[in-house]
């Protein structure tokens, strides 16, 4: 699945639009690594995504293409 996509799915970022514009601003890691938004991530795979000051590191348990919220904690664990 695509690093955007994914980030949209699991919530860590509200709109898919704000996921790929932080990916080409270089915000987002993908194990240890600067990414695009059309990187394929996969069950294993940490994310690091920076929101300002503030650092969030969560490793990809499972892949989905659509979630409920309440299930949507059920794809990742923060680090």
């Amino acid at each position: 699945m695509r690093l955007d996509k994914f980030l949209k799915v699991s919530r860590l970022i509200k709109r898919r639009t704000v996921a790929n514009e932080a990916c080409d601003a270089g915000r987002v890691l993908v194990n240890g690594s600067v990414a695009k938004a059309s990187v394929q991530v996969k069950p294993g795979d940490v994310i690091e995504i920076q929101f300002g000051t503030k650092n969030v590191k969560a490793e990809v348990l499972n892949i989905r293409d659509t979630t409920k919220k309440d299930e949507a904690k059920e794809l990742f664990k923060y680090l």
